[in-house]
């Protein structure tokens, strides 16, 4: 095996330059296109789920701590899977390794709506998103081996859709589909585009052998490390936070044993002559730096999507829905914008593009930052669309800087690496904002506490009036009215310590993308259809 994974010997096509070799038949548009729905179906599935957890606790019995192993098993199985997918799509070829984690993948989610408790889900989400988490490299991928270079940046627009724009409607559609209907068919939803897409792919990618001897040649060493190291990261940063982190001996237990693992792991990697995902692009200087902006987009992308639906339903009591008709809004112009990608990637800079997409997204989380108690859809509706115009200019360009030049051999380690960067991103900023969250709110409620001493006179002026109030109001006596006068303005002072805090973690997201600016600067410059990468 060499120490770069092709993802299919079809890649060899795509990457010839002659002029007869630039025109893309049909066939192959409509392979592309599937293993595109395959991957928006897998991205969003990450999400879908967040709108109906209350009610999926709810019909299996569990509680809230235990119902979040419901989206940290799918996330676990996926951050795993993803890696491995390009040196199994060689092993096994690139169409039967579709189809097969297509049909399962929609096998699957059928069972998970059929779960019957708690257990049967959590297992039923890991093979889901083990079967989903090919799904995603593989469409990356399907664009840099099957494309020539001058249609890649159409290929990375399409892609750019499902990376972006899935996690923004994911809520949406998902309490859509529970208030409607339930949230079974947030499972269910899986089956239609999934049988598309294994008629797409049958149709539309060629057979290429398959090179099972690898099997034999296979790093098992550095797989087995990675599956452990990884899968290990990815719990402590899910459940980090819902069990006081170092405070937990399970997290401590993790947490000693990711360090280890993975440390094997890229010893392994970076040593070993046949290694079964290629860390040297990590070295790649556009590569490189490209992949540091991904881990920032996704702090971003899915951070801005865990805490704005947090601050809707505890501070504006929105239900599922409500929130997906905030979120719609950072969704659906993106659909408007994204085909307009390739053609502005030909007539200006790809490192400007991606500068100005960082910045409007790192605009719109500021303008987030601002909230009080009050801001509900009709505040929120430009921030979301100050957003939704910048992270098209983000992805498309950044991954047509990262895999410029790349060898069509490359892409499967490319793939992998660059997808796994931006959800590791998010989990690890989902697990920073869940702990920064409740700190500020600690520490705001401490402060607004010192400023608001029931010995203070304007204190306690307002108390007697709140007294006066209930006192009127309920027919009690004043001094049940005076405990519920006190009760009134601890819950407004928690009430505003949660919106500080809430602003704190848009501050934080917002500072994330914009360090994010200086891998930018560093970025050489590459043509949109295939310059070289800088070594």
């Amino acid at each position: 095996m060499t120490n770069t994974n092709a993802v299919g010997n079809g890649g060899n096509r795509g990457s010839a330059n002659s002029p007869s070799n630039q025109k893309v038949p049909l066939r192959t548009w409509i392979g592309v296109l599937a293993s595109m729905l395959g991957a928006f179906m897998a991205v969003l599935d990450i999400q879908i789920t967040n709108a109906s957890l209350q009610e999926i606790q709810a019909t299996l019995g569990a509680t809230l701590e235990e119902g979040s192993w419901i989206s940290t098993a799918y996330l676990v199985a996926e951050i795993v899977v993803i890696p491995l997918t390009g040196w199994l799509s060689r092993v096994f070829s690139l169409r039967r390794y579709l189809l097969v984690n297509t049909a399962l993948f929609i096998l699957f989610s059928i069972t998970c709506a059929w779960a019957w408790n708690l257990n049967s889900m959590i297992v039923f989400r890991a093979l889901q998103g083990f079967t989903g988490g090919v799904l995603i490299p593989t469409a990356m991928a399907v664009v840099l081996t099957y494309l020539p270079p001058s249609k890649q940046p159409i290929g990375l627009a399409a892609f750019g859709i499902t990376a972006v724009f899935a996690p923004s409607i994911g809520p949406t559609l998902g309490g859509w589909l529970t208030e409607n209907y339930s949230w079974q068919y947030s499972f269910y939803i899986n089956v239609f585009p999934g049988l598309l897409m294994l008629a797409g792919v049958w149709y539309g990618i060629k057979q290429e052998p398959p090179q099972l001897q690898l099997l034999k040649q296979g790093d098992w060493l550095g797989i087995i490390s990675m599956a452990i190291g990884l899968g290990s990261l990815q719990i402590v940063l899910e459940e980090g936070s819902r069990k006081d982190w170092f405070g937990s001996a399970l997290i401590v237990r993790l947490s000693i044993v990711a360090a280890i693992f993975l440390a094997l792991f890229f010893w392994i990697e970076l040593t070993r002559r046949q290694p079964f995902i290629n860390l040297g692009l990590l070295r790649y200087r556009n590569f490189g730096l490209a992949s540091v902006v991904n881990v920032s987009l996704g702090v971003g992308l899915y951070g801005s999507i865990y805490i704005l639906p947090l601050y809707l339903a505890q501070i504006q009591g929105y239900n599922a829905l409500q929130i997906g008709e905030v979120l719609i809004w950072a969704g659906i112009p993106q659909l408007f914008i994204i085909p307009f990608i390739p053609k502005l990637m030909q007539r200006i800079d790809v490192r400007l593009m991606v500068a100005v997409g960082v910045a409007l997204f790192s605009i719109s989380v500021f303008m987030n930052a601002r909230m009080t108690y009050e801001t509900g859809l009709d505040q929120l509706r430009w921030s979301q669309l100050v957003r939704a115009m910048g992270q098209p200019l983000i992805m498309v360009p950044l991954t047509s800087i990262a895999t410029a030049g790349l060898n069509p051999k490359e892409a499967g380690s490319a793939s992998g690496l660059f997808n796994m960067m931006r959800n590791l991103g998010g989990s690890i900023g989902i697990a920073a904002l869940a702990t920064l969250l409740t700190n500020r709110e600690q520490f705001h409620s401490n402060r607004l506490g010192e400023s608001v001493s029931i010995y203070s006179p304007a204190t306690q002026e307002r108390i007697n009036q709140l007294t006066q109030y209930f006192a009127n109001r309920g027919g009690v006596d004043l001094e049940t009215a005076q405990n519920q006068a006190i009760a009134a303005i601890d819950k407004i002072v928690r009430r505003e310590a949660f919106v500080m805090a809430f602003n704190d973690c848009f501050y934080f997201i917002g500072i994330a993308l914009l360090l994010s600016g200086i891998a930018i600067l560093f970025i050489k410059k590459v043509k949109p259809t295939g310059g070289a990468v800088a070594h």
